[in-house]
């Protein structure tokens, strides 16, 4: 069975980074999208071939990328603001069919003013 937890939330003062991490396990990398959520708010999403995308909230401040050797996926967010502060998940979507079936527990962001 397929997990994923979250981890690197926290506090953070605005303007500051955080790196969130998502380990996944019992699970081979192939053609499948792994995304990052707010909440339920699909913040991007990484595909086999490296390319991602964005929401046009975290464009240009976040950025998603995936460690083949680690099974790992992570969230580089600079540049935070209070409304980024929520609860992250990431998720995977097999086949990168638009439906996110396996989601980790999610990992806290609190960000101050």
């Amino acid at each position: 069975q397929v997990q994923l937890v979250e981890s690197g939330g926290g506090s953070v003062q605005a303007g500051g980074s955080l790196r969130l991490s998502c380990a996944v396990s019992a699970y081979t990398y192939g053609s499948d999208c792994l995304g990052w959520f707010r909440e339920r708010e699909e913040l991007g999403h990484i595909e086999t071939d490296g390319s991602s995308s964005y929401a046009d909230s975290v464009e240009g401040r976040f950025t998603i990328s995936f460690d083949n050797s680690k099974n790992t996926l992570y969230l580089q967010m600079n540049n935070l603001k209070p409304e980024d502060t929520a609860m992250y998940y990431c998720a995977l979507d097999t086949y990168c069919i638009g439906d996110y079936s396996y989601w980790g527990r999610g990992t806290q962001v609190t960000v101050s003013s």
